[in-house]
């Protein structure tokens, strides 16, 4: 386990200040954490069980057991987005998902030309859906909204070299490289996609590298679209079928840790 409560919440419960909860969600890609009148909570870790992981891949079969490149199928469940909105600010999460590879050998029943038995191999791939646990801080008054989805492409729309400055050094940044690195991402949809800016938004235009479009954003996140953006993981599994749809094992699971406390945020927990 990769989080912990904070020393001060962890004291709070056991004097009894606040409440220790749980809030569990999955399947569709929109949740809402209720948070009481007159209260606030602070949410201090998760656990996220991955989505898709009831499909298999199967390759077709070959003479040795080197793993095959993944199919389209199990590509769309490698990169898995969380965000939290608590109505003032924006928390997003990106998970690169583990593809386990297996290679089942067997042997057919023809033979090759010294009439010795040909062994052949057939790779499985698919997502490991171990739960992943992350340490986070976040403090709400107010309903929290979380959002769930897939990504499956990034596009890099430009590059340019960086300049030497005092925040890019040369020698020890990308600041006088000649390399022309990513400067400008697509994650969303094709007409207006969010913008993720690099190195800030404000250097964008300070390094000369043009106008800064209006959905411009310093975060590398994705914005909801079929295509090119975040894409439900239950709008995908049903494309593939209603036994992929209506599979536990397919649908992802996501446990929130938090604490509740029954007075406004304001108010001193003396």
């Amino acid at each position: 386990m990769s989080w912990q409560i904070p020393t001060q919440v962890e004291q709070d419960i056991i004097s009894g200040k606040a409440t220790y909860r749980t809030f569990q969600t999955g399947n569709g890609g929109q949740s809402i954490l209720p948070v009481p009148a007159n209260a606030y909570i602070v949410i201090f870790g998760y656990d996220f069980s991955p989505a898709g992981g009831g499909l298999k891949v199967m390759s077709g079969l070959a003479t040795d057991s080197t793993s095959r490149i993944n199919d389209e199928l199990i590509r769309w469940f490698e990169t898995q987005q969380i965000s939290f909105y608590t109505g003032t600010d924006f928390y997003p999460f990106i998970h690169h998902c583990d593809v386990k590879t297996t290679n089942a050998p067997f042997t057919w029943d023809a033979q090759d030309p010294s009439n010795n038995f040909i062994k052949l191999y057939k790779s499985v791939e698919e997502i490991d859906t171990t739960p992943i646990a992350r340490q986070v801080y976040i403090t709400s008054p107010r309903d929290v909204t979380i959002t769930h989805g897939l990504i499956l492409t990034s596009d890099r729309v430009t590059a340019n070299a960086i300049p030497t400055t005092n925040r890019t050094p040369q020698g020890l940044t990308y600041g006088g490289s000649p390399q022309a690195v990513n400067t400008q991402t697509n994650y969303g949809p094709a007409g207006t996609p969010l913008q993720f800016m690099q190195p800030s938004p404000k250097d964008y235009q300070d390094f000369a590298f043009g106008l800064l479009p209006s959905n411009a954003d310093g975060q590398a996140f994705a914005t909801p679209d079929i295509t090119n953006g975040l894409r439900d993981a239950t709008q995908l599994l049903n494309t593939y079928g209603p036994t992929f749809l209506d599979a536990a094992a397919c649908q992802y699971y996501l446990c929130l840790h938090y604490a509740l406390y029954q007075t406004p945020i304001s108010a001193k927990q003396g």
